[in-house]
């Protein structure tokens, strides 16, 4: 089983969050803004990796530390279980439909951190969570992972429609990009022998 574990305590935030690459989209999400619990749970699920995810955080400030931390612990984990990513397809791409809007994901675990974001929302928030914070919670987790990382939402016009597109997309792409492919057996998928060098 590949697995990871952060545990991850500032000023701002403490959380605990755990992954299983292999597993079967179990969640346990709690980050005290029901939104983003909501569309963690929708990335494990649609991804197949079980996310444990809990976070206490200065909510009495505002949502950014609590999203952003939750990112990067998410992502470290992520990281982490990869490894040194022998045998890994690498490579995900999605287009994810959800009702009236299109959303398309591609990415590589490329060890090369990049996010380009081309989705806009019509709403400051949803439920209680900060719109503009969707594109931040997506640098972060590209960073924190090492995801070349390429979103856009091709159309759409509920704003809860698009980000759940955007979310589904990225996990069936990161599904994708994690699993083992046969093939390559124990191989590094790159040229240089390494990712992320």
């Amino acid at each position: 089983m590949r697995t990871g574990s952060i545990a991850r305590t500032t000023h701002e935030t403490d959380i605990q969050v755990s992954v299983n690459l292999d597993g079967t989209g179990t969640f346990d999400v709690s980050t005290g803004i029901g939104f983003l619990d909501h569309m963690i749970e929708q990335f494990s699920r649609h991804s197949l990796i079980d996310v444990k995810c809990h976070v206490k955080g200065d909510l009495h400030v505002d949502q950014h530390h609590t999203t952003e931390d939750s990112a990067i612990a998410l992502g470290q984990a992520i990281a982490q279980a990869l490894g040194d990513k022998k045998g890994i397809t690498r490579y995900g791409t999605a287009y994810s439909p959800m009702d009236e809007a299109l959303a398309r994901v591609a990415l590589d675990i490329s060890g090369r951190p990049v996010l380009v974001w081309k989705a806009s929302f019509t709403q400051p928030r949803l439920g209680e969570m900060d719109t503009e914070l969707f594109e931040h919670w997506f640098q972060s987790i590209s960073q924190a992972a090492g995801i070349t990382l390429h979103i856009e939402c091709l159309y759409g016009q509920n704003n809860h429609h698009i980000i759940e597109g955007i979310y589904k997309g990225f996990a069936r792409a990161m599904r994708s990009a994690v699993e083992i492919d046969p093939r390559k057996g124990d191989a590094v998928p790159s040229t240089k022998g390494i990712l992320g060098g």
